[in-house]
């Protein structure tokens, strides 16, 4: 199980790589795309409770380190919706796209919603900014509209690999 982890921690730094790169050529437009939700759905659907938590709380470092916000702030975020996906997971369909994108979607939405209020609380001045906060949302809402199913094929493809080269070595 460890290399699943692994491998889906890989999955989550090429995701990463390809937000930072969008928001860099975004940059020019003063657009942001925020994909939080896009590192929690499948763990949190597919994954042991514990192990998907440890996976969320690290990819969770990873996004604090490159944001100014406190430290910590994405990893209590992510866990605590982690945590609440974790709740429900079994009354829904998990291994359907589409149950994925909604999840994704409306946990994202939450995530960027609560980093905003806390960014606003330290800074003041940025309440000015929620006509283009909320455009960022949507366009990071349409941004994982049309990555997400990619990269949840991605994700479910390391898990089903990995289980298929478990019941090799048996």
């Amino acid at each position: 199980m460890r290399r699943t982890w692994l491998l889906i921690f890989g999955a989550f730094l090429l995701l990463w790589t390809i937000t930072a790169q969008t928001n860099h050529y975004l940059s020019g437009r003063g657009t942001h795309l925020f994909v939080g939700a896009l590192f929690i759905t499948v763990t949190a659907l597919r994954l042991p409770v514990r192990g998907g938590l440890l996976l969320s709380a690290a990819v969770g470092l990873l996004c604090d380190a490159t944001t100014p916000v406190p430290p910590g702030t994405h990893l209590l975020l992510f866990a605590a919706v982690h945590a609440l996906i974790c709740q429900f997971r079994h009354r829904v369909p998990a291994d359907l796209c589409a149950t994925q994108l909604l999840l994704a979607l409306a946990a994202n939405a939450a995530l960027y919603l609560a980093l905003s209020s806390i960014l606003i609380a330290r800074h003041p001045l940025l309440a000015q900014q929620w006509p283009r906060l909320g455009w960022d949302l949507l366009w990071s809402e349409v941004f994982i509209a049309l990555i997400g199913p990619w990269f949840f094929a991605l994700q479910g493809r390391v898990i089903d690999l990995d289980r298929f080269a478990l019941r090799e070595h048996l």
